[in-house]
């Protein structure tokens, strides 16, 4: 027998919103990874390099956790996940302030990241009143 799962995505502004800021997350990281990965003169690592992967994860655990909260069906669970969409996105300005102050090129870029959060938290504070 052959099983069609389909899984039907949500089609609101705050989860194409997240796929944006997705997108955008994986550019910055993969642009600044080459610049921090250099060696200093004692042969370590850039500190701050773990942060931009740290933005990547974060921006992907969104994405989930938007779908579980719009197609649970209970308030309860709407808002535990509507929550847990709030933390991460505060986590990920987080890490946009630490790289913005860390990092000597592609200061334009995470502050064009930071724009687009700000607006998704905007968004976000809007949808969770609407679960």
């Amino acid at each position: 027998m052959n099983y069609n799962i389909h899984l039907k995505l949500p089609n609101s502004p705050l989860y194409k919103k997240a796929l944006e800021i997705f997108t955008l997350s994986k550019s910055l990281s993969q642009f600044l990874v080459h610049d921090m990965a250099v060696l200093n003169e004692k042969g370590e690592e850039h500190p701050e390099i773990y942060y931009t992967g740290d933005i990547v994860q974060k921006s992907s655990s969104i994405i989930p956790e938007i779908i579980n909260a719009e197609q649970k069906k209970y308030t309860e669970e709407r808002h535990k996940h509507a929550a847990s969409v709030a933390r991460l996105s505060k986590l990920l300005y987080k890490n946009c302030e630490r790289l913005e102050h860390s990092v000597p090129n592609g200061k334009e870029f995470i502050a064009l990241l930071r724009k687009e959060l700000k607006g998704f938290r905007k968004m976000q504070r809007q949808w969770h009143l609407s679960l």
